[in-house]
């Protein structure tokens, strides 16, 4: 599943710019709970409804598509109004459990963001399920949201094949710029990362380090299967970066 086309070789002394797409959860970090816990403090709170959630579909999912699958299933209307409340109660509460949890960077991930952030032909970005303020939170508590220069929220879409398109045209706003397709990498840990990276043509990496499998991933076949992001060396190698 490792390959790469030769072009794309670290020896080649032409260095073309690359967006860098990563998701957040299960790629970047492990939060130990904090945002579901949040969701089910935020629900109870505005909504006066205890739920484990335990059958609310959450990897991979827009913290938006979230929210609007909890209210369907207690057939509370997804209005503007219920789902803003919802989703500010959620970040407040965010901000609490994130200290309470014992979560972490994931293996690798900060001495890889700190080579990869002193390479100028690359940029460096999110696209993720998180809201703006929640994916803050999360990466500064984890002191790596100043590695990422702008990103792809749910707060844009809650469908997350809708949101390279937003990330595209920051990148443009910020560099004066159009990536092509091929200039673009979507790095994330679940199928709805692999997906959302094909629907915006870009290369996808799927990362092992999130609730889903090597194996399972391999089903919906990334570009790039790599088991964790530890091997500094070898993935920026293999992915000639």
């Amino acid at each position: 599943m490792m390959h790469r086309d030769p072009s794309t070789s670290l020896g080649m002394t032409k260095r073309i710019k690359r967006l860098l797409l990563f998701d957040i959860d299960g790629t970047l970090i492990h939060s130990g709970g904090a945002g579901v816990h949040a969701l089910k403090s935020a629900f109870k709170e505005r909504f006066g409804v205890a739920d484990d959630l335990h059958d609310i579909e959450i990897a991979g999912m827009t913290d938006s598509g979230i929210v609007v699958s909890i209210l369907n299933k207690h057939k509370i209307p997804a209005t503007n109004e219920n789902m803003s409340a919802f989703l500010d109660s959620y970040v407040h509460f965010l901000s609490l459990e994130l200290p309470r949890r014992k979560g972490k960077l994931l293996p690798g991930v900060l001495q890889l963001l700190r080579r990869l952030k002193s390479r100028p032909h690359l940029v460096l970005a999110l696209l993720t399920g998180n809201v703006s303020r929640g994916a803050q939170l999360k990466l500064e508590h984890y002191g790596v949201w100043h590695f990422f220069e702008f990103g792809a929220f749910a707060d844009d879409h809650r469908d997350r094949n809708r949101l390279g398109p937003f990330a595209r045209a920051r990148a443009f706003e910020k560099h004066g710029r159009e990536f092509a397709a091929s200039e673009i990498d979507v790095i994330g840990d679940t199928p709805r990362d692999i997906a959302c990276g094909k629907a915006l043509g870009a290369r996808t990496v799927a990362v092992a380090t999130g609730t889903w499998s090597r194996d399972r991933l391999a089903q919906y076949h990334p570009d790039f299967l790599i088991d964790d992001l530890s091997n500094v060396e070898k993935v920026i190698d293999t992915l000639g970066w």
